[in-house]
């Protein structure tokens, strides 16, 4: 039986190749196949999710909670030190300079990272801004995000804090940070399905052993990853409990 794996949509494209290798190092650590499938969005990756078509995957935080309680997934690992932080920024060239400056209308763009735009809509909640009371915009990368900013197409923008650290000078000078979250919980995980259970204890050994050698360092590079540290049941109803308490 050929397991099936995918990744989160929201990785950095310049980190596609390192999956790959991780997806071939899986293999031969566990002895038996393994498809890497690649989806371009979230809605396409959870179709498949729903169809019991995921085996393995490297989830975004928010989907965690219907994986490990509606799909029967359990916690493998994390990467350590790796919290999924939200950057709030506008236009450098406009006159915000707060959240609060904000106004119930303004425009705000993002890509459909789940947990991205949740903890990026809390972060609004200053200015008395919600769901209801905003117009959204959905890019496909926060390139895109960040040019929908500077081309006055939208009023305040989320970015996931990597990702806006990774920008180029000439992007993060368009740009003015508002406020960045420091939640430190909220984080990736590598999640097992059921009809790869048995091999939970092999892949977590694997995958904590894989900073102890010069391939394995060279695999988490290729990942944008230090280490990766186990993670239990408790961690991961830790975490949803406070997602779940954040969506509220």
């Amino acid at each position: 039986m050929t397991l099936q794996f995918t990744v989160s949509p929201d990785f950095p494209a310049d980190r596609i190749s390192g999956w790959y290798i991780f997806n071939t190092w899986m293999q031969r650590t566990l002895g038996t196949g393994i498809h890497l499938e690649i989806y371009n969005d979230f809605g396409a990756q959870r179709k498949a999710i729903a169809d019991d078509r995921v085996d393995l995957i490297y989830a975004n935080p928010y989907d965690a909670a219907m994986l490990v309680r509606e799909k029967g997934f359990v916690g493998v690992a994390r990467p350590r030190g790796r919290s999924d932080e939200v950057v709030v920024a506008v236009s450098a060239a406009g006159q915000v300079i707060e959240v609060e400056a904000l106004k119930p209308g303004a425009r705000v763009v993002s890509t459909d990272d789940p947990d991205i735009e949740m903890m990026g809509m809390i972060l609004l909640e200053p200015a008395d801004l919600n769901r209801q009371n905003v117009e959204r915009k959905v890019c496909r990368t926060y390139v895109l995000v960040a040019k929908a900013l500077m081309n006055g197409e939208a009023d305040v923008g989320f970015f996931l804090a990597d990702a806006y650290a990774k920008f180029s000078p000439l992007i993060r000078d368009s740009l003015r940070p508002l406020v960045t979250s420091q939640i430190h919980v909220v984080k990736h995980l590598l999640l097992l399905g059921p009809a790869a259970r048995q091999h939970l204890d092999t892949l977590r050994n694997g995958l904590l052993a894989m900073a102890d050698d010069a391939k394995g360092k060279s695999m988490l590079d290729g990942l944008g990853l230090d280490v990766w540290e186990a993670v239990d049941r408790e961690d991961v109803e830790f975490m949803i409990d406070l997602i779940d308490t954040l969506v509220e």
